[in-house]
């Protein structure tokens, strides 16, 4: 279990990490989210002791990171995947970490084989891909057998089949009772494998809560709706908590608040002729998008029209804190 309590962080005038509160549970897969710059890594820094909290306080099982005596053995993290000497092979690598807790060699063969690792175990870690130090930094992670498991990024280079195996692996793992906590910006990786969600923007926390709940917040199901009369369409669907929408002189609306099947009945019962009638579940992206867009410190530029805005397009521009 991972406890932050007023958790805050300040570089000067910069306060990256601000009050934080948050538990991370065993048993479940709890995905970390939030913009480029919102204090995740700093959170992640502070939870293993590589940075001190200005005040406030980041628990894991229980205790300070430093004053667990053997550390590996209780939480396990990748933060970043290339913090190894690129002259030492892999298997040495282990073994070197494997030595500061007396954990034995058997173990190191384990996770060289649970990672995929035994054709290039043997091979200097300087040469290899981002994939294959990602797989050797989850190795690393996964050394002592840890109770808490904290990864950033975890699929960042791998090949289709390697995000699969992070998938199963991480849902294994909390299926086996530990506390799983992962950072990552691919919104449809995290919808997949993850119960709870975290989600801090401008270093506050924005969203403790399940993925299920936060979709629904954003809006759930919504329902589109054709039909050659959408005026006395929209006037038999009106009802407590239904929201209808559409643009003015369109034969489509959509629909929130009910169930395709409820619109359809409703339209049948008015005599009302229905060419369309989809569903579409807003996705665990937008509703982040939408829960971050005050939060995020640079907009990229999506349409522009004309030299000048073509010039400028795809820029960054940096807003002001709000």
């Amino acid at each position: 279990m991972i406890e932050a309590h007023q958790l805050t962080k300040r570089y000067g005038e910069k306060t990256a990490v601000d009050r934080l509160d948050f538990t991370v549970k065993p048993g479940t897969v709890t995905g970390f989210l939030g913009p480029n710059g919102a204090g995740k890594s700093t959170t992640m820094r502070m939870i293993v002791g590589l940075d001190a909290p200005t005040s406030g306080s980041v628990r894991v099982n229980g205790r300070r990171y430093a004053a667990h005596a053997a550390p590996l053995q209780e939480v396990g993290a990748l933060l970043e995947a290339k913090s190894i000497h690129p002259g030492r092979s892999a298997f040495n690598h282990l073994m070197a970490q494997a030595h500061t807790h007396g954990i034995p060699r058997s173990r190191v063969e384990e996770v060289v084989e649970l990672t995929g690792l035994q054709s290039v175990a043997r091979k200097r870690a300087g040469a290899f891909s981002l994939g294959m130090g990602q797989r050797l930094g989850i190795a690393a992670a996964l050394l002592g057998d840890p109770a808490t498991v904290m990864l950033d990024e975890p699929v960042n280079g791998l090949d289709p089949e390697g995000v699969l195996w992070i998938r199963n692996l991480l849902t294994s793992l909390a299926a086996e009772g530990r506390t799983v906590f992962v950072s990552s910006h691919l919104m449809s990786e995290v919808a997949l494998v993850a119960d709870h969600l975290i989600i801090v923007g401008r270093g506050r926390l924005l969203a403790d809560t399940t993925v299920q709940d936060l979709v629904r917040q954003a809006g759930g199901d919504v329902v589109k709706v054709a039909s050659a009369d959408p005026a006395r369409l929209r006037t038999a669907l009106a009802g407590p908590g239904v929201e209808v929408t559409g643009r003015s002189g369109s034969e489509e609306l959509l629909v929130t608040g009910l169930a395709a099947r409820e619109i359809g009945l409703r339209a049948a019962e008015q005599g009302i002729a229905l060419f369309e009638l989809t569903t579409r579940t807003v996705s665990l992206e937008e509703a982040f998008m939408e829960l971050t867009r005050d939060a995020v410190e640079y907009h990229g530029t999506t349409t522009a029209t004309g030299p000048a805005a073509s010039a400028g397009a795809g820029a960054e521009s940096p807003r002001s804190a709000a």
